[in-house]
């Protein structure tokens, strides 16, 4: 049963990182439901197998743009300059785009951990009912930005202020029901770039802050024990949101050429509303 939750919670990974609907509150949310309290399945571990299994869903997907990007990046550096070349300039946006999340993540983390993320501490209530709060809010926002935007602005056209506009942004996905996508690509639109753009510029820009917290994540679990049963229950979370999370990616991009972000703003809306329901039905 224990290999089954952890691959339902690796699919869940996959399938929310990349939507905006927030990955951190749905593998709150998904063990609370059903009353999963296995000590492996809430470990930090557990956690940190499934956002490598995201991760490299989102460097396999763009593998392509990442080898150009950080070749550039690297030629950038050794003549010292950044010109007029697209991939310079979006690859130093990227790292620029990346420092707020990165100041928030440390500062933040212990605070958050400390609300909603204790091993074998069941969530409370008050944590649940101001999750679905931000879920709801989020989920205005999307909407507010999608409707206002004009949606004319190619990826090419980021510029330093957007940058920067995204990545504080994206800092405020510390908190379980933001969504690190959902609120960069609702910055996006808000900017006024494309759906897809916008959506592009989100899923390059999460994977060096989910690199940089898993390896933080790794470092700090140097010199503990780990059961040696509970590597298969990892093993089985990573592979299912590698998958998941790529097939996400590819899914995602292709719809919003052609859709509004309308379907995940009503999603946000009725997942906050299922969360108090449920709240307040447990009493």
């Amino acid at each position: 049963m224990t290999i089954l939750q952890a691959i339902i919670l690796g699919i869940v990974q996959g399938l929310t990182e990349y939507v905006p609907v927030s990955s951190s509150a749905h593998l709150i949310l998904v063990p609370w439901l059903f009353g999963w309290n296995n000590a492996a399945i809430t470990s930090l571990p557990f956690d940190v197998a499934l956002h490598m299994g995201t991760l490299l869903a989102v460097l396999a997907y763009f593998a392509g743009d990442w080898v150009r990007l950080i070749r550039a990046g690297v030629v950038s550096i050794i003549e010292r300059r950044v010109g007029n070349d697209p991939d310079r300039r979006l690859a130093w946006l990227i790292i620029i785009g990346c420092i707020p999340g990165g100041i928030a993540g440390l500062l933040g983390e212990s605070a958050i951990e400390h609300w909603f993320h204790q091993p074998n501490v069941p969530i409370r209530p008050a944590a649940l009912l101001l999750m679905a709060g931000i879920i709801a809010l989020l989920g205005l926002l999307l909407y507010l930005a999608d409707r206002a935007s004009g949606h004319e602005r190619p990826l090419a056209s980021l510029s330093l202020k957007d940058a920067i506009v995204v990545g504080l942004a994206q800092a405020l996905a510390v908190f379980p029901g933001v969504s690190r996508s959902g609120s960069t690509i609702t910055a996006g639109l808000g900017l006024g770039l494309k759906r897809e753009a916008a959506a592009r510029y989100s899923f390059l820009l999460s994977a060096p802050i989910v690199a940089g917290a898993g390896a933080k994540s790794l470092l700090d679990l140097l010199g503990t024990n780990l059961p040696a049963a509970d590597f298969a229950i990892f093993l089985a979370g990573f592979l299912a949101a590698a998958v998941s999370g790529y097939l996400t990616i590819r899914a995602l991009l292709g719809y919003l050429q052609k859709h509004s972000a309308a379907l995940f703003v009503y999603y946000r809306w009725a997942l906050a509303v299922l969360i108090v329901v449920v709240v307040l039905a447990r009493g």
